[in-house]
């Protein structure tokens, strides 16, 4: 059985920072990438980060980059994800997620085939 398990959202002032982790189980983890997906207020899950599984390619959203780090221990089958300078339009859910691609790191919920629950971001001003 699979499980992704996000942890360390909390609620923090702007320009706070926090760290995500996604730990993962049942899953030959160093075969997927990894993903964050994030749904703030009236929005679907879009895109944060992702990195392959060998961490040798990241990408970002835009309103992630400069900002937030996305990372992975292979050893600890656990991605991180580095939240930095947050901002209250930051405020979301913030989901982990894998997809078994190699290269090529897919902003579409769709070719993600494990998802974790959760761990709630707010920021306040």
């Amino acid at each position: 059985q699979v499980q992704l398990v996000e942890s360390g959202g909390g609620s923090v002032q702007a320009g706070d920072s926090l760290r995500l982790s996604c730990v993962t189980s049942g899953l030959i983890f160093d075969k997927f990438l990894m993903s964050w997906f994030r749904q703030t207020s009236g929005k679907g899950k879009e895109f944060v980060a992702g990195i392959t599984w060998s961490g040798a390619k990241i990408d970002y959203a835009d309103s992630a980059k400069g900002r937030f780090t996305v990372s992975r221990d292979n050893n600890e089958n656990t991605a991180y994800l580095q939240l930095s300078g947050l901002k209250p339009e930051d405020t979301g859910i913030y989901y982990c997620a894998a997809a078994a691609y190699t290269y090529v790191i897919p902003k579409s919920r769709s070719e993600y085939v494990y998802w974790g629950q959760g761990t709630q971001v707010t920021v306040a001003t």
